[in-house]
């Protein structure tokens, strides 16, 4: 039995490696996606456009717009005439950021008295401009303390002083890169067994498969260890990208990341087996692997936190196995996530592992009779 299977294994991975489009896709694309991804998908907001209307002729005023300059988030402060100009910037979209210092500003805080500065956002770019709110405010509160130490004003009670455990400068790559290794393994390990029963049929060696020694069970094995061990290996070469190249800190264990790997990747294997099992083309074996894969990218908290959805899409991400692997390999890469931690998210992968495969199982069964 192991004899037969081994040498189906071998098959498979040579039918892969000799068809230049499988070697193209094992290749070249995670590679790029990777790239691409880790640089296009960052969450920072830099090279800001914003506009200033400055009705205060006195030195606070032009004190304050001179950090905003200064700001390596601010790529242009453009001085507007008049109330009209605010509404024209905002209209346009040229700006996403206007402040508005009133005419009193420096008079205000001369005689020690509150002085307003008004932000105001473009709310179509809601995430971006909750962003730049945090800038500016960031700024006018350094003005602020640096004001009260020059005036030597009365000290306020509390001063606020943030950190960012794991990330500290929230380089958005770090958490980006991390969660990337899950979706680029989930998509090659189910692409690679999507296509592997389809190909068989669209060849016509299906058939030959099944009048082989080979059982239902033996060929389905020798179908998902070939993509078990691409997909160990791609993931292991987009870990190693992320470290050396892209200067993702790694400080946890290897050893329960690739543990998280194996798990994570049995339950992708046997979702791409069980649409193996579905379709008849190699044009629907694709379909149906992006069928799943957008909601599984979706669902697992890689782009919007599972705490953020509503409250009946939640229970559905209980069942997406890159919900866990995500946390799995940002906590090992970030914050050297203990062996509990990462046990309690490897369990409902092993429980999704167990019904895919076996599901996919079932189906290959009964087609195949």
């Amino acid at each position: 039995m192991l004899r037969r299977i081994l040498f189906l294994i071998v098959k498979e991975l040579r039918a892969l490696w000799r068809d230049p489009r499988s070697r193209g896709i094992l290749v070249v694309p995670p590679i790029v996606q990777l790239v691409v991804f880790a640089f296009a998908m960052t969450q920072e907001v830099t090279s800001v456009h914003m506009a200033v209307l400055n009705q205060d002729l006195g030195p606070a005023s032009r004190q304050l717009i001179e950090r905003f300059e200064g700001s390596p988030y601010f790529a242009e402060v453009r001085p507007l005439a008049n109330e009209a100009d605010v509404r024209t910037a905002l209209d346009s979209a040229a700006d996403i950021l206007v402040v508005e210092i009133g005419e009193n500003f420096s008079r205000e805080l001369a005689a020690r008295e509150p002085a307003q500065v008004l932000l105001l956002l473009d709310g179509r770019r809601s995430n971006a401009a909750q962003i730049v709110e945090g800038y500016a405010e960031r700024i006018i509160q350094q003005f602020n303390a640096d004001w009260i130490a020059e005036q030597n004003l009365p000290q306020p009670a509390s001063v606020l002083v943030s950190r960012a455990w794991f990330n500290p400068n929230l380089t958005s790559r770090w958490s980006t890169v991390p969660a990337l290794i899950g979706a680029l393994t989930m998509l090659l390990g189910m692409v690679v067994t999507a296509l592997s029963v389809a190909r068989e049929r669209e060849l016509g060696t299906f058939e030959q498969l099944l009048v082989s020694p080979l059982q239902p069970a033996e060929i389905l094995i020798g179908k998902a260890v070939p993509a078990f061990l691409i997909g160990i290996g791609e993931a292991s070469a987009i870990v190693a990208i992320a470290v050396f190249a892209l200067g993702v800190p790694f400080i946890g264990s290897l050893a329960l990341l690739y543990a998280g790997m194996a798990i994570y990747l049995a339950a992708v294997i046997g979702v791409g087996l069980f649409i193996s099992s579905l379709v008849s083309t190699q044009q629907q074996a694709i379909l149906g692997a992006f069928t799943f894969f957008a909601p599984a990218i979706l669902l697992s908290g890689f782009v919007t936190p599972v705490e953020n959805m509503p409250d009946w899409l939640q229970p559905l991400t209980l069942i997406d196995p890159m919900r866990y692997f995500t946390v799995i390999s940002r906590g090992v890469f970030l914050k050297a996530m203990p062996a509990h931690e990462v046990a309690q998210n490897l369990w409902p992968m092993a429980l999704i592992a167990v019904f895919t495969l076996s599901a996919a199982s079932w189906l290959f069964g009964r087609r195949s009779t």
